[in-house]
């Protein structure tokens, strides 16, 4: 890295959060990292220093994240890459779901990244300078059965971030939106993902979905460890992308959807533009 850079990072203590801390501590940054568990964190990252700074937030308490960057800038200054890594899989049918498993998902994936930018903003204004990276998901752009709250979460992540990155482009500060694809991480563990609990026998296709995603754990395609290079990387470059997938099964399904895209739109022009005056 060109220089010491101060990086503030979500959902730090497992996946591709823990790979990433792991990776510029050792590459000599400065990391605040949050959790739900700072006592789980700082076990995981294992790493004594005044470089790490083990931050608890409740990311769908904005004052909680208020603290968690105001105490970040007291103690190293400044804030140069904002990463909104929290997140966590959801999967079942509408029907299936509760009011308070689709608001829960919404306030960690959604949510949470809004309060982490909105806190986070006033430090990179002042310094006329920063990158927030936003971590989506292919499903964000090509979701799969029965993962439609999950879709919606991260279709959001990816919305907020296309007009945040021209917000704030006269400011100094960029803007990334990451989607990746199957990674060999915990994401598909138990622990890291929640499925409906309610389960309808008319949604056999659900379950089939969801059957074949937990098998894959374990075996995925993506290399973490890589996939935290090219994060890092992008923060070095002058102009980094807006856009960033992540492994070729997220570019395989990035372009099938251009594509289903590009030919229904094709196919329903006439309606379309039936409707002008």
């Amino acid at each position: 890295m060109e220089k010491q850079k101060i990086w503030f990072i979500t959902g730090a203590s497992k996946g591709l959060g823990l790979s990433l801390v792991k990776q510029l501590l050792k590459a000599g940054a400065k990391v605040a990292a949050t959790s739900r568990n700072t006592a789980d964190l700082i076990k995981a990252v294992d790493f004594t220093g005044d470089a790490f700074l083990p931050l608890q937030a409740d990311l769908a308490s904005d004052s909680s994240v208020a603290a968690a960057i105001e105490q970040t800038h007291q103690t190293f200054g400044g804030i140069d890459v904002v990463v909104n890594n929290a997140g966590y899989g959801i999967g079942g049918s509408l029907e299936e779901l509760t009011d308070k498993e689709v608001k829960d998902s919404f306030d960690i994936n959604v949510f949470g990244t809004i309060n982490v930018i909105r806190h986070a903003l006033p430090i990179l204004r002042a310094q006329s300078s920063g990158h927030i990276i936003n971590i989506s998901s292919i499903a964000g752009i090509a979701p799969a059965t029965g993962w439609s709250v999950y879709g919606a979460a991260k279709h959001a992540v990816i919305g907020l971030s296309e007009v945040l990155a021209d917000d704030v482009k006269a400011l100094g500060i960029k803007v990334t939106v990451v989607a990746p694809g199957a990674f060999r991480t915990n994401f598909l563990n138990a622990d890291s993902l929640v499925l409906s609990k309610n389960k309808i026998n008319a949604y056999a296709d659900i379950r089939a979905s969801h059957e074949r995603y937990t098998k894959m754990s374990g075996q995925q395609a993506g290399d973490p460890e890589k996939a935290v290079e090219a994060m890092i990387g992008i923060t070095e470059m002058t102009e980094p992308p807006l856009y960033l997938l992540l492994g070729s099964d997220a570019y395989a399904r990035a372009f099938s959807k251009l594509e289903l895209l590009a030919n229904t739109y094709h196919q329903w022009e006439d309606l379309t533009k039936s409707t002008d005056y």
